[in-house]
């Protein structure tokens, strides 16, 4: 039986045009997104928990919508031949760069461009004219489009949202990038290929009218989903276990801790509060007279890196933040010698421009095969069978062409008054402001790996999905600058004229630490040997975790093969198997070995009489750590509704994501190799965040009754928050009605 589309309607009382019903669909559209969570690009992933639209709710509630909206296993048939087709036509316009043919006319917009191109698509309409004449007469303004599209479908006003809500969560991944796009790209703000949320949600419900008339059927479906759904409490009981497990001991080991009195160390660190950075700095602590500290790995600098050679910019500071300076980073050397560094980037740009071009242009590859054939397959063989070595031949050919230089940042962008603040709100936020070393070394981290789409996932949160050296840099610079030190001592924090503040990188794949700067003479040298020693100590710990682990043979050497073997596919295990936030002075944990599970936040109470402090970290840093920790749990407990599936079936589509197999959803989680040992045990343990605090009970709960995000995390069970009460030094939890609670 054909199918007949009605032409648009004319009707006053339902005209398309009618701004109040234009503004309801807007609405509809609006919160139907914040069901979805946002997922970025592959060029700066950033760990986000699958679950954000749903933490209004308590976990049990959430969990169980979750599993209705994510996890069922199959959908209606229809509703995957939509989603082929929505896939078709949103890979080709997101693409950034891997399409050898881009699809036209994208700078007019997703609906606009598609809107134009959709009418020659037969597989939409298959030959029916009337739905051809319905297509090419919808309105061109994607709201009245969408409007008209579901009144087609015979969706009433009041059925608008939860029906977009299933157009959305029906596709989940793709949902999640347009999120991403419209509401937090920040710098790519305005991307040549504009989006909205109603552009993607007409040409979503205009394919579902075209292709199933009956589309209204798919709200009944999903109540009986909900009807047949159990609620969360399995998944939850699964959680609550490992987390009795972990919590007790942990919170039993530190309130057992003493706090001995200040001291100068030889040197200072401050590290990145991620989590692996714990067992470094333990490492690192055995060595020498050596005190270590936790901050946020950005440093406290709102900030967005352009590099001058490259033209690449990008904000380097989490994304609850927006850059409020442009750091310059060019290399060091004579003017000469940049300009030679430039063009030589110039000409590796244009030989792998023109290489991609001969692989991906469909009149080409042939030829290029049998040009390159032999040399590939030699190539690839080294690749494979001798990876260290392929690694140095081709760091030698790049060499050959661009010569290594050091980077160099700087920061006049940064008025001296916002230096000046930087500077001490990073020092008390620490609780660095006396008893400095005569080194003071920032330490940001990144990650090095060959052939990993999932890279920037391995590198600094807090900055981003990117490497924290450019940050150290500059605080390091400002703290070093005699104007800074003068204004900083007349608010109290005196530096001595000998401290000098250094920085480095910790690469997280190979455990070594750059010093940046000359690192040869004075009290570096011996630092680096230190560093070097705390490089093997820590790599033969790291490696004990891996099956492949070799004892007795260079460990140095198998965590550096690791990074630069293309066919490894846990290069490292990241921030698997992390469970706490601690905030405390680093003297309550010295002792411990918390095993690479806890972020560390450096903190003293004394410092922050009103909790302003604690505040900036329980609502910044502590978030970050939870959506780090949701993803870890829920691409654990559900590798393929949540996670990323196997690398080793995964395509990368549009160098913005991956699928599995060549037409799948967007993967927005981590794969399974990245928490799992293998197919079937897992390696991350699945619980929820606990947050540590050593501080007064009193100052606790005064600050979470003023901050929303913190009652919402705490009071609908998404985190577990704990106080070390000083005066007792006795661990106290608070319940979920904000009650603290005794463990003894």
């Amino acid at each position: 039986m054909e199918t007949v589309l009605l032409p648009p309607s004319t009707d006053p009382m339902i005209d398309p045009i009618d701004n109040l019903y234009a503004t309801q669909v807007v609405d509809s559209v609006t919160s139907s997104f914040k069901k979805i969570a946002p997922f970025w690009p592959l060029k700066n992933l950033i760990a986000v928990n699958p679950l954000q639209g749903f933490e209004e709710l308590p976990i049990e509630e959430a969990l169980a919508q979750g599993k209705a909206y994510f996890q069922q296993p199959t959908l209606p048939e229809p509703i995957e031949a939509i989603n082929r087709q929505t896939i078709k036509w949103l890979t080709v316009y997101a693409d950034d760069g891997q399409a050898t043919l881009p699809m036209p006319m994208r700078h007019l917009g997703l609906f606009a461009a598609w809107r134009q191109l959709a009418i020659h698509d037969k597989s939409l309409y298959d030959q029916d004219t009337s739905k051809r004449q319905w297509l090419a007469n919808l309105p061109e303004q994607p709201v009245q489009a969408l409007r008209e599209s579901l009144f087609q479908l015979g969706i009433t006003n009041d059925e608008h949202e939860q029906f977009l809500t299933l157009m959305l969560t029906t596709l989940p991944g793709w949902a999640s990038y347009i999120r991403y796009r419209t509401d937090w790209a920040g710098l790519d703000a305005h991307h040549p290929h504009p989006v909205t949320q109603v552009d993607y949600l007409a040409l979503r419900v205009i394919i579902t009218a075209l292709l199933w008339p009956e589309a209204r059927t798919l709200l009944t479906w999903h109540q009986q989903v909900l009807e047949n759904t159990a609620s969360g409490g399995n998944q939850l009981a699964q959680l609550q276990q490992a987390e009795r497990t972990f919590r007790l001991p942990l919170l039993k080991q530190l309130a057992a801790q003493s706090l001995p009195g200040p001291h100068v160390p030889d040197a200072q660190f401050v590290f990145c509060i991620d989590v692996r950075s714990e067992p470094f700095r333990r490492a690192l602590e055995a060595t020498g007279d050596y005190q270590t500290l936790g901050f946020a790995g950005f440093f406290g600098l709102p900030i967005q890196i352009t590099d001058t050679v490259t033209g690449e910019s990008y904000a380097s500071c989490p994304v609850l933040l927006t850059p409020n300076h442009t750091i310059h980073e060019s290399p060091c050397g004579t003017a000469t010698e940049q300009q030679r560094d430039r063009k030589s980037y110039a000409q590796l740009k244009t030989i792998k421009r023109l290489y991609q071009s001969l692989k991906y242009t469909f009149t080409t590859p042939f030829a290029l095969v049998e040009g390159l054939g032999l040399a590939s397959g030699t190539w690839m063989g080294l690749r494979s069978l001798v990876p260290g070595l392929a690694y140095r031949l081709q760091n030698q050919l790049v060499r050959s062409i661009r010569k290594p230089m050091a980077a160099a940042s700087s920061w006049n962008s940064i008025s001296g008054i916002d230096q000046c603040r930087y500077a001490e709100g990073a020092l008390r936020a620490m609780g660095l402001t006396q008893n400095f070393a005569p080194v003071v070394i920032f330490c940001g981290h990144g990650s090095s790996t060959q052939n990993n789409a999932y890279a920037t996932a391995l590198d600094c949160g807090a900055c981003g999905g990117r490497h924290g050296g450019g940050n150290a840099r500059v605080l390091a610079g400002i703290l070093n600058d005699r104007q800074v030190r003068q204004e900083l001592g007349k608010k109290g924090i005196i530096i001595p004229d000998t401290t000098r503040f250094v920085a480095a990188e910790h690469n997280t794949t190979t455990d070594e630490v750059t010093l940046f700067g000359d690192s040869t003479s004075g009290p570096l040298q011996q630092i680096s040997h230190d560093l070097a020693k705390a490089r093997l100590s820590n790599s033969i710990e790291r490696l004990k975790q891996f099956p492949s682990f070799r004892p007795g043979s260079d460990e140095v050497q198998q965590t550096w093969l690791r990074s630069v073997d293309w066919a490894q596919v846990r290069p490292e295990w990241g921030l698997a198997r992390n469970a706490a936030f601690i905030v405390a002075p680093r003297a309550l944990t010295t002792s411990l070995n918390l095993e690479g599970r806890c972020f560390l936040h450096s903190y003293d109470y004394t410092q922050d009489p009103q909790g302003t402090i604690l505040t900036t970290i329980l609502t910044a840093p502590m978030v970050v750590a939870q959506w780090i920790n949701a993803q870890y749990l829920f691409s654990t407990l559900d590798n393929v509704a949540y996670g990323g599936g196997s690398k080793l079936t995964q395509n990368i589509t549009g160098k913005i994501g991956l699928m599995q197999g060549n037409a799948s959803d967007l993967m927005t989680g981590l794969p399974l190799q990245s928490v799992y040992a293998s197919d079937e045990q897992a390696y991350h343990e699945p619980q929820r965040l606990l947050t540590v605090v050593y501080a007064p009970r009193d100052l606790l709960i005064a600050l979470v009754q003023t901050q929303p995000v913190l009652q919402k995390l705490f009071g609908n069970g998404w985190v577990q928050l704990a106080c070390l009460e000083p005066q007792d030094s006795q661990p106290y939890l608070l319940t979920r009605d904000f009650q603290w609670q005794s463990l003894t």
